[in-house]
């Protein structure tokens, strides 16, 4: 089992910045994915961004030049820092791994952007 637990949410104007930081342990295979996932209300789950164990990243157009992802494989832990936040960016982030031939996600993190 993978355990993965969130922080660093809350709420921020627009143009701020948060960084978002989730720790996984468990049964973790070395060759990994770890990212993170928004959900807004009414909307959809979508991709934010995703880093592999060997640095390779990718983001979803909305965020890019604005989201960094970045990763510890020792502590095997992922952050987003995220700047220039919009109100559009407001949402519950999910951060994921995926290992083992399976997705795991965490609780969830909220990330409220008032204008």
């Amino acid at each position: 089992q993978v355990q993965l637990v969130e922080s660093g949410g809350g709420l921020v104007q627009v143009g701020g910045s948060l960084r978002l930081s989730c720790a996984a342990s468990g049964s973790i295979f070395s060759n990994n994915v770890m990212g993170w996932s928004r959900q807004a209300p009414g909307k959809s789950r979508e991709l934010v961004a995703a880093v592999t164990s060997d640095g390779i990243t990718n983001y979803a157009d909305s965020v890019k030049g604005r989201f960094t992802i970045s990763r510890d494989n020792a502590k095997n832990t992922v952050y987003l820092q995220m700047n220039s936040l919009k109100p559009e960016d407001t949402a519950v982030y999910y951060c994921l791994i995926a290992t083992h031939g399976s997705n795991y996600w965490g609780q969830g993190t909220q990330v409220t952007v008032s204008s």
